[in-house]
């Protein structure tokens, strides 16, 4: 049953991802994140349910996960977006059919990819690698294919959520070092785009990414 459980929650988040390629909204983009945040959450605590037990590393992991990313980071985009008074993604540079179909071609290439890597170790679940290669790519899409610096954020954190993934690998050999140290670099760097975003904002009066190659001397 737990890896039913595992498996539900690892395609809850692909799927999460690949609707964020088809969303013209930014405040839906940043709610599927937060829901692929709370659904990459439950899989340390799956695993070592799997294994029999669980350890406070679990837990810790679950916490930090589900504050910073389900609830922090998600409020902070909003607030930014309502600051910037930005709305809807209107002209993205990759249209949103284009967005699903190329989306679904990099799912398909991350479990071709998955099945030729070399591990040391079986994982808890066939599917975590395939996935972590899934959302690390979706996100990549992401920030190249918007022009709007939230959404390019969120595109951002996805990649994140694909490099968590990765992370559980080596829970056992390298316990709290990579999973903490992904997450201060998340905040990080969600910090330093807010401040971004505000002065673009003010400046330009619009967050355009794109906007910025009209810049001269």
């Amino acid at each position: 049953m737990t890896n039913v459980a595992l498996d539900i929650a690892l395609i809850l988040a692909l799927l999460l991802g690949v609707t964020s390629l088809g969303t013209s909204r930014i405040g839906a983009a940043i709610r599927y994140f937060w829901m692929q945040a709370a659904a990459v959450a439950m899989v340390p605590l799956l695993i070592e349910t799997r294994s029999g037990g669980l350890s406070v590393h679990a837990w810790v992991l679950f916490a930090a996960t589900m504050v910073l990313k389900v609830w922090g980071v998600p409020y902070f985009l909003n607030r930014s977006v309502r600051e910037a008074s930005v709305r809807t993604e209107v002209e993205p540079l990759i249209g949103f059919g284009v967005s699903l179909m190329l989306g679904a071609g990099l799912v398909g290439l991350s479990f071709a990819l998955a099945r030729q890597l070399p591990l040391p170790q079986r994982p808890a679940s066939d599917l975590l690698i395939p996935v972590a290669f899934s959302l690390l790519m979706i996100g990549l899409l992401l920030i190249v294919s918007r022009s709007k610096a939230v959404t390019q954020v969120v595109g951002y954190l996805v990649m994140e959520n694909g490099i968590f993934l990765f992370g559980l690998l080596l829970i056992d050999v390298f316990p709290y070092l990579i999973e903490l140290g992904v997450l201060l670099d998340l905040f990080v760097a969600v910090f330093v785009m807010g401040i971004v975003i505000f002065h673009i904002n003010r400046a330009f009066d619009h967050i355009d990414s794109h906007q910025l190659d009209t810049l001269k001397d």
